[in-house]
């Protein structure tokens, strides 16, 4: 079975003198407590011949609500522990992170209990410093931030 191909993109902005990053909290029951190791970079799976950026650039939108724009500077990839290999573009913006309007998916919940129940995909975003992103980050993405980190410090 061939592993899952997922891309995204960071946003970053400067904030009282130093890069804040856009991350964002999964939604749903298995998430709703969690805290350290659930955040991520917005992303999600590639359809069949899909561009990575062109994935990444949807993935972000129905995410956050936001449709992204700028200069797209590639990350490279990174793999999870699940053999998932994520694909990742920083970008400069800005947002109100509470105002954030995600998609929904639907599940069986409670499991086994034969009723749907509706979660957002994303159920809250924040802007975090590269310190405090480590502390949140899942640590496979966190790599990501160095890869960024780099770019500033040329």
């Amino acid at each position: 079975m061939a592993a899952k191909t997922s891309a995204g993109l960071l946003m970053h902005r400067e904030r009282d003198g130093q890069i804040e990053v856009l991350l964002v909290h999964l939604g749903g029951p298995f998430w709703k407590n969690k805290d350290h190791g659930a955040w991520f970079v917005p992303k999600g799976e590639t359809n069949p011949g899909e561009d990575l950026l062109d994935t990444a650039k949807r993935e972000f939108q129905e995410e956050t609500g936001l449709v992204p724009h700028g200069d797209f500077v590639p990350l490279g990839s990174v793999k999870h522990k699940s053999g998932k290999i994520v694909h990742a573009w920083a970008f400069g913006g800005n947002c109100d992170p509470a105002s954030l309007k995600s998609n929904t998916f639907e599940m069986e919940w409670p499991p086994k209990s034969g009723r749907m129940a509706t979660f957002p995909e994303i159920d809250r975003a924040g802007f975090f410093t590269f310190e405090a992103a480590r502390e949140k980050m899942h640590p496979a993405e966190f790599e990501f931030l160095h890869r960024l980190k780099n770019i500033f410090s040329r």
